[in-house]
């Protein structure tokens, strides 16, 4: 599966995109220097129901957006 699927599927699955995890990231506090991707990935899973390598991908849009 491309990374692009992994974003449309999760789409898909929330209504949310990237930049609207990106805004509820930040309101939790997850997006700072020194928080672990197991913390974002726990919060994905828990409140979205995500699946470990979907969470991952969100994870992987915050590090290459320069957030964490």
């Amino acid at each position: 599966m491309s990374f692009q699927a992994y974003i449309d599927n999760i789409e898909k699955k929330t209504g949310k995109k990237p930049d609207d995890f990106k805004q509820l990231a930040t309101a939790k506090g997850l997006l700072k220097p020194g928080v672990k991707a197991g913390a974002i990935v726990a919060w994905l899973k828990e409140d979205f129901d995500l699946g470990h390598g979907h969470a991952m991908a969100i994870y992987k849009v915050f590090k290459d957006d320069g957030l964490l």
